[in-house]
């Protein structure tokens, strides 16, 4: 990664203090299969501006339900959340639609590129939403790709790119809006060790740049680069541990 992707928006209270990006304020989700299952319970969590947060967790912790409420993808049965200052929790689809676009960058372990588009046209996709004009567009596109080391690669489709690559696609694609959150779910787990690793060390000049992050693992080595660790355990935070990194 030759440069910085982005720098973090900076938010400020009346009072001159920076606000969190994201506020979790005593979340539950409930879901009925069978009878009720609580996948969280009265969570409450905050992430500092320019913070790196790992949360671990075994399967059906509650760690995925978590990153969905905070990315607006799903809503709260109890509690409130908000990213940047805005109350997704409680925002209307679009609302939640239009926070997405402008205020999140995702980056999941499927990638979730469209098949037919080039790179800097998957990357541009999110542009789509804020009005920006297409040469402005693509020329945010190609400078994202750049700074991620695809400059070579934007004409280039996924099934032409290898699962590093369109790794890195993804991340460029998350990173087009500058968003104030970037949200990684499993990044390193559809790739080999050494792509893994320079995933991860894209993420660490993202948050050396001021982005604030969570990232969703299994992998200890993994959530050992992030300031922090969240362990989640029954739908509950069991512990909160800082690392080496913080």
């Amino acid at each position: 990664m030759s440069e910085t992707a982005a720098t973090a928006t900076t938010a400020v209270t009346e009072a001159g203090e920076t606000e969190p990006t994201v506020v979790v304020d005593e979340v539950s989700k409930h879901y009925t299969v069978g009878g009720q299952v609580t996948a969280l319970d009265e969570v409450t969590l905050t992430l500092p501006r320019g913070s790196y947060t790992a949360i671990m967790g075994p399967s059906g912790s509650g760690k995925s339900s978590l990153l969905n409420l905070i990315g607006g993808l799903d809503t709260p049965s109890a509690g409130h959340v908000a990213v940047d200052g805005k109350p997704i929790s409680t925002a209307s689809e679009n609302e939640r639609a239009a926070i997405r676009g402008t205020d999140i960058g995702f980056v999941f372990q499927t990638f979730n590129l469209m098949p037919r588009l080039t790179a800097v046209e998957n990357v541009a996709l999110p542009l789509v939403f804020d009005s920006w004009s297409r040469a402005d567009r693509i020329d945010r596109a190609v400078e994202r790709l750049e700074a991620v080391g695809l400059g070579d690669r934007t004409d280039h489709v996924p099934n032409e790119l290898s699962g590093g690559q369109r790794q890195r696609v993804a991340i460029a694609r998350a990173l087009a809006p500058d968003p104030a959150l970037i949200l990684a779910d499993e990044p390193t787990g559809n790739v080999d060790t050494d792509t893994g690793a320079t995933v991860l060390d894209i993420f660490d000049e993202l948050h050396a740049a001021g982005n604030t992050i969570l990232l969703v693992t299994h992998e200890r080595h993994v959530a050992e680069r992030a300031d922090r660790i969240v362990h989640i355990t029954d739908g509950e935070i069991g512990s909160i541990e800082a690392t080496g990194e913080a």
